[in-house]
């Protein structure tokens, strides 16, 4: 019986390619708008939702995905209008999730066997109701990129040049982040806390070094995500390991490829 037979694989392949076009756009624009860090101590703050979900008894992602939304906007209410530096407010929501991650996941009686799969993350047990909440995703993502690309690009680039156009700047940002912190939860299955982030930067940051246009670059993107997970699922497979580190550990040595490639090409 071929592995593509089996229902977990054909999952794994939908969600992968599901996963790679929300992060193409999303990704996108963390790494135009320089977010990195802050998707970071987003991430990291999701597992302060995870342990609520936990210990309430209730879905751990959608705990997760609740946490993450409150501590993007908290992170964002903060630096712009609490007068604290931005790196510090990311500091204390990354700390405050894992804080009450960790505490909430000892007070829990018994054994949570799942957890392992929320850090590491394991494409090959997303399941049905993972997929439709990618689906839903994507394609909302994917309506709003199509139809506000231009506000969206300017904000990402200059947000104070946008600001003097009259666009909507602190309604996107907080759309944006929004966004960004129900993708990070959405990817969590597949490659886990402690990689979420590298799915959203990895593949940008080797598609800029291609181009510099916004449309081809989420394109790129998502091209190159979707290979990424597809080669490190086969890894993952063969070697009988941790898929979302082998997702992680190809997008990384294709990155350090293509930028030889390109050193070399410059040349």
């Amino acid at each position: 019986m071929s592995i593509f037979e089996y229902t977990f694989f054909q999952n794994a392949l939908i969600g992968s390619l599901l996963a790679s076009i929300l992060c193409g756009f999303i990704g996108t624009y963390i790494v135009t708008r320089r977010l990195v860090f802050i998707s970071g101590g987003i991430t990291h703050a999701s597992f302060g939702g995870i342990g609520i979900g936990v210990i309430l008894g209730i879905s751990p992602i959608w705990s997760a995905m609740f946490f993450s939304i409150m501590s993007a906007f908290g992170v964002q209410w903060i630096s712009r209008k609490g007068g604290v530096r931005e790196d510090s407010a990311i500091a204390l929501f990354w700390t405050l999730g894992m804080s009450i991650g960790i505490i909430c996941c000892f007070l829990t009686p018994g054994f949570m066997p799942d957890l392992s799969s929320f850090l590491f993350g394991n494409i090959l047990t997303i399941e049905s109701c993972d997929l439709i909440l990618l689906g839903i995703l994507a394609t909302v993502v994917t309506l709003l990129f199509t139809f506000f690309l231009r506000p969206i690009q300017s904000i990402a680039f200059d947000r104070t040049f946008a600001r003097s156009q009259h666009l909507p700047v602190t309604f996107i940002e907080y759309l944006m982040m929004a966004l960004i912190a129900m993708t990070i939860v959405s990817t969590l299955r597949m490659v886990g806390i402690v990689l979420a982030i590298s799915l959203l930067t990895i593949p940008q940051m080797t598609a800029n070094l291609y181009t510099y246009s916004y449309k081809k670059m989420i394109l790129l993107s998502i091209i190159i995500g979707w290979i990424d997970c597809l080669m490190g699922l086969g890894i993952s497979y063969q070697l009988n390991v941790p898929s979302g580190a082998s997702i992680i550990f190809v997008s990384i040595i294709m990155y350090i490829m293509m930028k030889i490639e390109r050193l070399i090409h410059q040349k």
